[in-house]
């Protein structure tokens, strides 16, 4: 195969793209929950059966529309899977995770590649080439192997851990009036009522607030904490002042439904400019959808004009959208795949963050 078909790989044909894609959304979600199922009954022939035939069927898809990097993800797996078919390899969470992580990465290069985007951060050299050493590697060798390819792709190894369900331990520690607790409690009560309009949301608030604490004091802590996360607590709640059909809706967003959700910012910072004190949590807040390179909203502000608290809570936000990405398909993405997903998308944040960042979940999940 020409290297220069993953390394750059172009669009022949874009109608026959566009329907590769599609049939992608519907065939994706079918490993996942195969593969869900495998883990809980690996002796199960007749699952096996329909995983193959799922893996063999986006390989002919993209056979069909000459797209050769999809043919190169999915022809190792078919191979991997038909070993364990004929009882030569046993099923176990890191191959599970492989080819889940696999999947993920076919996702996000067929849409980067329609949506004219850079897919440099996907590392598909590197996932390639490791499902072709693990495709013919023995079974005393898959482990090693296997750990080396997602470490390779996700720059984390595969620690079991998931940092998506856990609480904080503490509250941040800080010397606070009695005005500033009341008004952060009250914070505290509006994003509950956020969280209470759909079980989706349950603690999620918990979980962004720990993980935006962390990564601002992993790099210094140059947010004011309370700022941050009286920010965390507001930042959604203009959602709450749009029409529920559209910011609770399952599935594909219109053009319109987006134009609208971008108005969420505005209403919430202005919650917070209202309030004397909270200021810093205005702009967090009004400027957390904002990118580096200008593509965000609703400013379309450039790296320089972001606040810090914005593009660390870009980052946390993000993260725990992925982790809930598709949850209506029954999809289980761990903290790995997020993660990767998160390092993976050029110029939508902040480098000097992502690393402090990294370096929260790390120790979360080595932990």
């Amino acid at each position: 195969m020409d290297i220069r078909s993953i390394i750059a790989p172009v669009i022949q044909d874009r109608e026959a793209m566009e329907e590769f894609a599609e049939a992608l959304d519907d065939r994706a979600p079918e490993v996942e929950r195969d593969v869900a199922r495998l883990k809980k009954t690996p002796t199960d022939r007749e699952l096996v059966a329909d995983l193959f035939r799922t893996v063999h069927n986006i390989k002919g898809d993209a056979s069909l529309c000459k797209f050769e990097l999809a043919v190169a993800i999915a022809h190792p797996i078919e191979t991997l899977l038909a070993r364990f078919r004929e009882g030569a390899l046993p099923f176990s969470d890191l191959l599970a995770e492989l080819i889940l992580l696999a999947i993920d990465r076919l996702e996000l290069a067929t849409n980067g590649l329609l949506s004219g985007k850079s897919l440099d951060n996907l590392k598909l050299l590197a996932l390639i080439q490791g499902l072709d050493r693990l495709a013919s590697a023995s079974t005393e060798e898959i482990e090693a192997l296997g750990s080396k390819l997602i470490e390779d792709v996700t720059g984390f190894r595969p620690v079991a851990g998931n940092v998506s369900g856990r609480t904080p331990r503490t509250t941040t520690q800080r010397n606070e009036s009695i005005e500033t607790a009341n008004d952060l409690n009250f914070f505290r009560s509006l994003a509950q009522q956020l969280e209470n309009r759909s079980p989706l949301f349950k603690g999620r608030t918990m979980r962004i607030l720990r993980l935006a604490q962390e990564t601002n004091k992993a790099n210094g802590s140059p947010v004011d904490p309370a700022q941050l996360e009286a920010a965390v607590y507001i930042h959604d709640i203009g959602m709450m002042l749009l029409p529920e059909s559209i910011w609770l809706k399952v599935g594909r967003l219109t053009d319109d439904d987006k134009l609208e959700l971008r108005n969420h910012p505005g209403l919430a910072a202005g919650v917070l400019q209202r309030m004397p004190g909270w200021e810093g949590a205005a702009e967090i807040v009004s400027q957390h959808h904002e990118m580096p390179d200008g593509g965000g909203y609703p400013g379309k502000l450039e790296t320089q004009a972001i606040c810090p608290g914005a593009k660390i809570l870009a980052i946390v936000d993000a993260f725990e959208a992925v982790m809930l990405k598709h949850i209506h398909r029954g999809k289980n993405r761990s903290v790995l795949r997020a993660i990767a997903e998160i390092n993976a998308c050029d110029n939508q944040f902040a480098p000097e963050w992502i690393t402090p960042f990294n370096n929260v979940i790390r120790k979360t999940i080595e932990t």
